[in-house]
């Protein structure tokens, strides 16, 4: 359906309480967890070019987005992720995204700076519950892409996405190149998006990476299988 450039991403991955996410996270849909933990991560990025598969790219939009999500499995035991929020500066891809996916789009008032190495970016919340990001990165050494089995693996490496709509679990699925990571420093970082998704503060410094970015397929939605695991 949608055709996307990601570009500047910022992973912000933090360990929490499994008995708090899965308050939060649909009944249909079991916690993912590595070696026992469950994790919540921050996206900060830029969506360079966006557009509808048919659309040519002189026609494409660019926003700014963060996304706030953790780890699942449908019940058919397939790897996704769930969304608690998600924030962009475009109001035409909050509607699409809401009425579309059904995915919980909040329109935002979003700045980024790039000076040399370092990001700088910022978000508010235009509605709903108050939530702001403000988040300062500097850019490291190439890393390379994740290692299959490790802990960057499955918090970064992720193709499906779970949403519940009218008692029912659909899925969507996208499409990319693995991620090219480089080491991220963070210098600043202040956010209430955690608070507002009703999840509690984090214990403990996160564990952060970069990516320069992919170009994206994303797909349309499908009805998730009901057999359980």
């Amino acid at each position: 359906m949608i055709r996307q450039r990601w570009r500047d991403l910022l992973f912000v991955h933090w360990p929490l309480p499994a008995e708090r996410v899965r308050q939060r996270v649909p009944a249909a849909l079991a916690l993912d967890r590595h070696e026992g933990r469950v994790w919540v991560t921050l996206i900060p990025f830029l969506i360079a070019e966006s557009r509808p598969a048919w659309m040519p790219p002189a026609l494409a939009s660019a926003f700014l987005e963060t996304n706030l999500r953790t780890y699942v499995r449908g019940p058919d035991d397939e790897p996704g992720i769930y969304f608690f929020s998600l924030e962009a500066a475009s109001a035409i891809a909050v509607a699409g995204a809401r009425l579309g996916f059904g995915l919980p789009y909040f329109l935002a008032s979003m700045s980024r700076r790039v000076v040399d190495d370092r990001i700088v970016y910022a978000s508010r919340r235009r509605h709903g519950a108050p939530a702001e990001l403000a988040v300062t990165w500097r850019v490291g050494e190439p890393t390379g892409a994740a290692a299959p089995g490790s802990l960057e693996h499955f918090l970064i490496e992720r193709y499906t996405l779970y949403v519940e709509r009218r008692a029912s679990l659909f899925r969507g699925r996208v499409r990319h190149a693995p991620y090219p990571l480089r080491r991220a420093t963070i210098e600043t970082l202040s956010e209430t998006l955690l608070a507002a998704s009703g999840l509690p503060a984090p214990d403990g410094p996160p564990l952060c990476q970069h990516s320069p970015g992919v170009d994206v397929e994303i797909f349309a939605l499908e009805r998730a299988p009901h057999h359980t695991r």
